[in-house]
């Protein structure tokens, strides 16, 4: 929902959940049932089929918005204010030093201690990386309040795909590395790219969700390639349960096992790889099919001159602190959010 915050309705927000869980739960279960490719943290099913649902959306709803008689004025956000800057800070603060138990909470035993530390370690990294990378590509050589919101947790995403993986810190360490330098330069350069296609991403959900996702998917295929039993015992079975045998035999560790597919490492290499593909397929298709159905004259859906104001469906303190925080709008309604009519608004 992020990519389109502030240019759909609360109404069409709400049809765009229930779709988009609709999506991803076709989706999970393709992975869960056939593909078995593994992902606890959800680096793949969830952020990336997340971000790139919501993108499939922005494109279709900016199509629409191109063709609109009414599409005459600068609709891209205004700048946030430095207080609420500082307030979005207490957000992710609370992601990044929980970020561990969503990574982990579905594993047990030392599965679970690997995939603490991991992703502590991948998020320091991407939090350092960050505030080095944001400076950097600063002309002004100053550190940019949305890398630090956002790029910071960039290691927490990409991780989540092999976060219980016998991975050694630095290799944690060094996903959490290139996962912050993408997420930076996503914000710095990339996110203007895809405005050049019509997709605008309000909150840079590809940068946080979608472009380190895809990072977790490659790094969690190229580490189930030299995945063996020598290096995690029997618990590999439990790690990869595809590449357990069709005829278990009793273990000394008295792990249970359940028969499976039998794979290779290369094979589950392959598996991790195809849920990659496979995502963003899905994700894809049903943005485009939702982007469609969002676009139907069905919904309370808002005039571009109404984008990102709060005070279309919220109270708003009127004085001149708030005005000052709007400067960069150069509209305002007389009347009603829905009104098609050119008439109703004013340009100041």
């Amino acid at each position: 929902m992020g990519a389109v915050l502030g240019r759909i309705s609360h109404t069409q927000l709400i049809v765009m959940g229930i779709l988009e869980i609709v999506g991803y739960c076709f989706n999970d279960t393709l992975n869960s049932k056939y593909i078995k490719a593994v992902d606890n943290g959800g680096s793949i099913v969830l952020h990336t089929f997340g971000a790139y649902y919501g993108l499939a959306i922005s494109y279709v709803s900016g199509k629409k918005q191109a063709t609109s008689p009414n599409a005459i004025l600068n609709n891209n956000p205004p700048e946030s204010s430095y207080i609420s800057n500082v307030l979005a800070m207490i957000g992710t603060l609370f992601l990044w030093v929980y970020w561990p138990s969503f990574n982990s909470i579905e594993m047990e035993n030392d599965k679970n201690h690997r995939a603490v530390i991991n992703t502590y370690l991948s998020l320091a990294a991407s939090c350092v990386i960050t505030f080095a990378a944001s400076q950097f590509s600063s002309k002004e050589h100053k550190f940019s309040m949305t890398h630090v919101q956002n790029a910071t947790l960039a290691g927490g995403v990409a991780i989540g795909a092999c976060a219980q993986l016998m991975i050694q810190p630095f290799g944690a360490i060094l996903i959490g590395i290139i996962a912050g330098l993408l997420s930076v330069y996503g914000y710095t350069k990339y996110s203007k790219f895809l405005e050049t296609y019509g997709i605008k991403d309000t909150c840079g959900v590809h940068n946080l969700h979608g472009l380190p996702g895809i990072l977790g998917g490659i790094a969690a295929s190229v580490l189930a390639s030299i995945a063996s039993e020598q290096q995690y015992g029997k618990t590999l079975y439990e790690v990869y349960p595809a590449r357990a045998t069709p005829v278990i035999e009793l273990t000394p560790e008295y792990i249970p096992l359940d028969a499976r597919n039998g794979r290779s490492a290369g094979e589950q290499a392959g598996y991790q790889a195809l849920i990659i593909i496979v995502t963003l397929a899905t994700a894809l298709t049903t943005g485009l099919i939702s982007g469609f159905i969002l676009n139907l004259n069905l919904w309370n859906d808002m005039v571009m001159e109404s984008y990102y104001d709060d005070s279309i469906f919220w109270e708003v303190p009127n004085d001149k602190l708030y005005s000052e925080s709007l400067a960069p709008f150069k509209w305002k309604l007389h009347e009603k959010l829905y009104d098609k009519n050119p008439s109703k608004i004013s340009i100041i």
